[in-house]
């Protein structure tokens, strides 16, 4: 079996403020919005990457406290904390280097989702 990921799907609170954060401050773009069982639906993210689903008005089904985050790589951390600071995004957890290739860092989306934020060497 040869298996290709498709999306991440985040149920959100308020659709708006977690576009602000994925579309406007983290800079992913928009696919598609659509309506679907009465749920406002968005996908973003890269053409032919996989996407991050973002579904208005749903129970949650996964909790920010399941431990599940959402990574993205990034040129440079420091240059990405900088950026964040501007806009008004604390780093909650990190700069972490497991190892010589790789450091990473935790920010919050406006559900409680962490979100990692990584550079490899």
């Amino acid at each position: 079996m040869n298996l290709t990921m498709n999306w991440i799907t985040l149920r959100v609170s308020d659709l708006e403020a977690s576009l602000n954060f994925y579309h406007r401050i983290l800079g992913l773009p928009i696919e598609r919005r659509f309506e679907s069982s009465g749920k406002q639906i968005v996908m973003l993210g890269p053409e032919g990457q996989p996407k991050v689903e973002l579904i208005q008005g749903s129970d949650p089904a996964l909790k920010p406290e399941s431990g599940v985050s959402v990574g993205f790589e990034v040129e440079s951390l420091e240059q990405a904390i900088e950026y964040l600071n501007s806009q008004g995004i604390p780093v909650a957890r990190g700069p972490v280097a497991p190892n010589p290739h790789l450091r990473f860092f935790y920010i919050i989306d406006p559900d409680g989702f962490e979100v990692q934020l990584a550079q490899h060497n």
